[in-house]
């Protein structure tokens, strides 16, 4: 009886199954599920931020110059040797303010029969058709320098300067000094090129037209065309690295 009662026992709580309707031959079988697709992950990629182009801010040139000028206007070109020397701070990689400095001396030659800024006969009359001239001219001017930092090793440029000069002249004959300062505006326009030496110094060529203004007090103001070429020494101010946490934990070899 026992054995009898756990069978209608489990033919109670088993399920029954749903009958599967058979397919008819008119009705396509149904497609099988697609599986699911997990997406893979891409990784991304970090853009690397393009380094910043490096030039030096500050730019120190001094030496050596070379002029043939007539400040005078007497129809003679002086060679006056002299010094240059300039600043620049460079705003861009192309473009830089400059203040620049310079002095030339030598001797001049005046003609005889037209000698102003100097007295005539009438009062200094110097021996021959001309007479010599101590001449000292200084610039002082200020302006923009334009740069093209493309190359390893050279750094050509152009400038344009304007400012004032200083023209100081002497003349002695037959026992007679006479001194004639004039002063006027100074006009620059050239360009040259820097060679790289080092990451702190280039060497520096470049040639220039000088246009001075100087007006004496025996005669109005005219207009003198002079050249000048210059070469000496350039000075940068160099870019230190910033040290970062990698350089401060790397152990050194």
């Amino acid at each position: 009886m026992g054995v009898a009662a756990l069978c209608v026992i489990s033919w109670a709580q088993a399920p029954t199954q749903a009958q599967t309707p058979a397919p008819t031959t008119n009705q396509a079988p149904a497609p099988a599920p697609a599986p699911e697709t997990v997406p893979i992950p891409t990784p991304t990629r970090t853009a690397t931020p393009a380094p910043a182009v490096q030039f030096p801010r500050f730019e120190l040139f001094a030496g050596g110059s070379y002029a043939e000028a007539g400040l005078f206007n007497a129809g003679h070109w002086a060679g006056l040797p002299g010094w240059d020397a300039s600043f620049s701070l460079n705003a861009t990689r192309w473009l830089g303010f400059v203040v620049e400095g310079g002095q030339y001396f030598g001797t001049s030659k005046i003609p005889t029969a037209t000698p102003e800024p100097f007295p005539n006969c009438g009062e200094f009359c110097p021996p021959g058709p001309t007479f010599n001239v101590t001449t000292r001219e200084y610039n002082i001017l200020f302006g923009a320098q334009f740069s093209r930092r493309k190359y390893e090793r050279w750094t050509p440029f152009g400038e344009i300067l304007y400012g004032h000069q200083g023209t100081r002249g002497r003349a002695t004959a037959v026992g007679q000094t006479f001194t004639e300062v004039g002063t006027g505006r100074a006009l620059v326009a050239g360009g040259g090129g820097d060679f790289k030496i080092n990451q702190r110094f280039a060497l520096r060529v470049k040639a220039d037209y000088l246009q001075t203004g100087s007006q004496f007090p025996t005669f109005a103001k005219k207009t003198q065309d002079n050249f000048r070429f210059s070469m000496g020494i350039v000075i940068r101010s160099v870019h230190k690295k910033k040290r970062t946490l990698e350089d401060e934990t790397q152990t050194e070899p």
